[in-house]
């Protein structure tokens, strides 16, 4: 559901995470590579983050199935939006970072010591399983993609989700370990000003999906019976 949603959050949200993600992109053991070689090792670490993604999305959609059987995917629904909308808006208000995620830097730390064991190994699997890691990062806009694969109906759908949300992110995160910082600062600043923007309308189509309005594509009918979503024609 609302794939195109995802592929495009995913687009916005890769200019975010070059903060957190570029360093280790531009640290990738690739230059000493020649020729289609550059290319298909920065290929081999985005396949790993993808497939961490899509590995995540399938996990919450089996979470996302058992609400749908406990006919509460509407509900669901609304929550997920409600809690999208709050990741803006509590930010914004407090300016600071809360402390709760204080215990993410120990996980940080855990998983810095296995990027450098991938990274003395120079090869394209072990470049494949720094992408791995890399999918584990603390990320908020991994943590709002995940929401949306909660969303989902059932475990293919939920890989599917972000498996988009990881192809979205792909153009940025495939050239920064072959460029660098090839964009320039206002340009990436720019787009993170947009994000917050994509990220609310992101939480009220949720919201709106979850309310059964019988729009097309947006909100469509769910019966109440089986919880079943009408096809739009």
């Amino acid at each position: 559901m609302f794939l195109w949603t995802a592929f495009v959050f995913g687009l916005l949200g890769s200019f975010h995470c070059i903060g957190m993600c570029g360093p280790i992109a531009l640290a990738l053991p690739i230059h000493h590579y020649k020729g289609w070689q550059k290319p298909l090792g920065s290929f081999s670490y985005n396949a790993g983050r993808i497939f961490t993604y899509a590995l995540l999305g399938t996990i919450l959609g089996f979470i996302g199935q058992i609400f749908r059987i406990a006919q509460i995917q509407q509900i669901l629904s609304i929550v997920m939006g409600i809690v999208i909308l709050l990741a803006v808006i509590i930010p914004f208000i407090f300016k600071s970072r809360p402390t709760f995620y204080n215990p993410f830097y120990s996980l940080i730390g855990q998983l810095k010591a296995l990027f450098g064991k991938q990274l003395k190994k120079r090869s394209f699997s072990s470049l494949f399983g720094v992408g791995l890691l890399n999918g584990l990062l603390p990320c908020g806009m991994v943590y709002l993609a995940m929401a949306g694969a909660l969303a989902t109906t059932t475990p293919v759908n939920g890989a599917i989700y972000m498996a988009a949300f990881g192809l979205g992110t792909l153009p940025v995160m495939f050239t920064v370990p072959l460029l660098g910082n090839f964009m320039p600062l206002s340009w990436r600043n720019a787009v993170r000003k947009a994000v917050p923007a994509v990220v609310i309308i992101f939480g009220l189509l949720f919201i709106l999906r979850g309310m059964n309005l019988g729009i097309p594509y947006v909100s469509p009918h769910v019966s109440e019976g089986n919880q079943s979503i009408e096809a739009c024609h």
